[in-house]
């Protein structure tokens, strides 16, 4: 999915980057924080107490449980990207309500 808007992203003009890509974009933006805050959660299950140490083993958990969380605020809330995309998209269809 990414390969796909990537390619599209160097061969459509701006007009139609804005057009047609805005939804897509934002619901991949949207998987991603998913993902980031469940590889987070999971990965301090795994390491339990180590993974809220700043020091040792845990220090690049505890890192990423601090830090994953300013991707989805710096582009925009998960619930924006989500109403976003879904938007964009459901504007392809005519009849389509919401």
């Amino acid at each position: 999915w990414t390969e796909a808007i990537t390619y599209q992203m160097g061969i459509l003009s701006h007009e139609e980057q804005a057009k047609q890509l805005a939804g897509p974009i934002a619901l991949l933006k949207f998987l991603c924080t998913r993902v980031a805050n469940f590889v987070a959660d999971e990965s301090a299950q795994v390491f339990g107490g180590r993974a809220i140490t700043r020091t040792g083993m845990g220090r690049v958990i505890e890192g990423f449980n601090r830090a994953h969380k300013f991707s989805a605020i710096l582009g925009g809330s998960e619930e924006v990207m989500a109403d976003l995309g879904t938007r964009q998209v459901m504007k392809q269809f005519p009849d389509a309500k919401l």
